[in-house]
């Protein structure tokens, strides 16, 4: 078994255990004041308002959120979202989504600092909001249903540690400073590096905004300022795409190694093509229904869920095993045409641990 492979099996073995969220001792049996009672309805409606629209991974969390609330059969669900992944067009969405009173929020918050004002007004007016994928930096949400970034960060950097052979240098394509995701999954790349690797110079992170072509373009130019880069880190779907599509550009596909974090269609093709190495798929339509069931639950009890944080599976996609069942499952998905209802899983997320600094 290859180091690789290990790596995912210890992250995807988290994943077979189903959360036990709201039955069990120490639980708080009460809704939080200022919430609007909401236990006697027949059915409710959740707003989910995504990190930005049109994007394979918050597709396919829709798509398994719509599957978990068809399943259940009292929840409607209303998807919207921003059209760039910023919070001055995603505050004025999740207003206007307040006004028309759901029962609850679901919501990837486009900044971990300077969402905690909007949201907390959403709570002030008798909403819950539970955070998916990324979140705030405050305790203020319902819930927080999410990868293990950090983790997913370290793993990423030995799987190109791997790719490498153990020597030489790496950057990051990341988005944009504050997304508390793509934060956490460049501080493990980091980490790991720092601590496991001493023949691997990791010559920092720059910021595609996360614009493909704005990633394509830095990409390009370290390339040029650093000929002998031998990997990159992608550690979301656009600047994964967009580092892709330098390498190809420049004819260094194979030469430079490259790891992705996400895994759409477009980079599913650069793994078959070979431009990219190595794919760490998250599980959003788990997280997506993960997100249904507690909010679900919560309106129709009373109790908040407990733990609050909880993590969903990763797995690795190399073109050894894309095309398993058990791996091309993950695989993000264009519409929810063929989504079925995967059986979410999520495990309580680990102990805090200091997140690695600078």
């Amino acid at each position: 078994m290859s180091t690789i492979q290990r790596l995912a099996y210890r992250v995807d073995r988290r994943s077979i255990l189903r959360a036990s969220v709201f039955a069990g001792a120490g639980f708080t049996l009460f809704a939080p004041i200022g919430f609007r009672a909401a236990a006697r309805q027949d059915s409710f409606t959740i707003a989910f308002i995504q990190g930005v629209i049109g994007d394979n991974f918050y597709i396919t969390m829709d798509c398994g959120a719509r599957a978990m609330a068809e399943s259940l059969g009292n929840i409607t669900l209303d998807t919207q979202g921003p059209e760039r992944f910023d919070q001055t067009l995603q505050t004025p969405i999740l207003s206007a989504v307040v006004q028309t009173a759901p029962d609850a929020i679901m919501m990837a918050p486009n900044d971990s600092r300077g969402m905690i004002a909007p949201i907390q007004a959403a709570i002030d007016a008798g909403v819950p909001v539970l955070c998916v994928d990324t979140t705030i930096d405050s305790d203020i949400q319902l819930a927080d249903v999410a990868t293990d970034n950090l983790e997913g960060g370290r793993l990423a950097a030995r799987g190109l540690a791997e790719s490498i052979g153990g020597a030489g240098k790496v950057f990051v394509v990341n988005v944009t400073p504050g997304i508390s995701t793509t934060d956490l999954r460049e501080a493990g790349f980091r980490d790991a590096i720092e601590n496991e690797f001493p023949d691997i110079e990791y010559l920092g992170q720059e910021y595609g905004n996360n614009d493909a072509n704005v990633s394509a373009q830095l990409t390009a130019a370290r390339l040029q300022s650093d000929p002998d880069l031998a990997g990159i880190f992608g550690t979301n779907l656009f600047s994964a795409q967009g580092a892709a599509a330098a390498l190809r550009e420049q004819g260094l596909q194979g030469q430079v190694k490259m790891v992705g974090f996400d895994a759409g269609p477009t980079q599913v093709q650069d793994l078959r093509s070979e431009v990219v190495d190595l794919l760490i798929a998250q599980h959003p339509g788990d997280i997506g229904e993960v997100a249904v069931q507690l909010l679900h639950d919560f309106l129709t009890t009373g109790t908040p869920p407990n733990p609050k944080e909880l993590v969903t599976g990763a797995t690795i996609v190399t073109r050894e095993n894309i095309d398993d069942p058990e791996v091309a499952r993950y695989l993000y998905v264009a519409d929810c045409a063929a989504y079925e209802l995967a059986g979410a899983t999520a495990v309580p997320a680990a102990s805090p641990e200091a997140t690695p600094t600078a």
